[in-house]
């Protein structure tokens, strides 16, 4: 197979928009679960502590949080037509793509410092683009 049509494909499967997410980043992601015949949506609250892939079709984020204290980590598929969508709730200053360190903390030595942002700018996504569809034996405007 050639390059470009791989490429294509990968392209065509990208969602036309996704949130800028960032490592340190406090995030509500919803995903959608199937159980049996039935669908619903799970939300899953923690701090983003790696990206990868940022411009690709594979972009990743993995999210950790901490549940009956015990550290869940889960990775998310940005363009992935499972997650629904992704919502920044927190911003913090860090210094690096790949917060590792914070699996070895809890308590106060994980907390990360707040930055203020534009919580509404930030997780508005700009609409597609309607792309309008014309038969092919229509008369145009021109021909009547």
């Amino acid at each position: 197979m050639s390059f470009e049509l791989i490429n294509k494909v990968n392209q065509e499967q990208k969602k036309h928009a996704v949130v800028d997410a960032r490592s340190g980043d406090t995030v509500r992601v919803h995903q959608k679960i199937k159980e049996g015949a039935k669908e619903r949506i799970q939300v899953f609250e923690g701090v983003i502590i790696r990206t990868d892939n940022k411009n690709s079709h594979t972009s990743r984020i993995t999210v950790r949080k901490i549940a009956s204290g015990v550290g869940v980590e889960k990775s998310f598929l940005l363009h992935s037509p499972l997650v629904e969508k992704i919502e920044i709730v927190r911003r913090a200053k860090v210094r690096r793509n790949f917060l590792s360190y914070l699996r070895n903390r809890s308590g106060k030595s994980a907390r990360l410092t707040a930055v203020g942002f534009d919580r509404e700018a930030v997780n508005k996504l700009e609409e597609a683009p309607v792309e309008e569809v014309v038969a092919k034996d229509a008369p145009t405007d021109e021909e009547k």
